[in-house]
């Protein structure tokens, strides 16, 4: 893992060890993360809005049992490797 260094003001300072000291966060770096994370998401967002409408917009197809198998198996997997972290 990389380190980083960052200069904030004191005011910042001050809300980021209010965040830590409240015990929703271990460290700072901890909090860091979590900002960036939120930030991805949020960027995120806005391709996922229009990959949504472009499904929505497509004409519908039947769903057939393979199709059913297929889903339920990836579904499957993404909660087992859900568990596993």
């Amino acid at each position: 893992m990389q380190g980083m260094n960052i200069s904030i003001p004191d005011p910042l300072k001050e809300f980021v060890d209010s965040q830590i000291a409240s015990g929703r966060y271990g460290s700072v770096s901890e909090y860091v993360r979590e900002l960036i994370r939120e930030d991805e998401r949020r960027k995120a967002q806005p391709r996922l809005e229009g990959m949504l409408l472009e499904g929505l917009n497509a004409p519908a197809k039947e769903m057939t049992k393979k199709d059913r198998d297929i889903l339920k198996k990836q579904v499957l997997e993404q909660l087992a490797n859900r568990k596993l972290k």
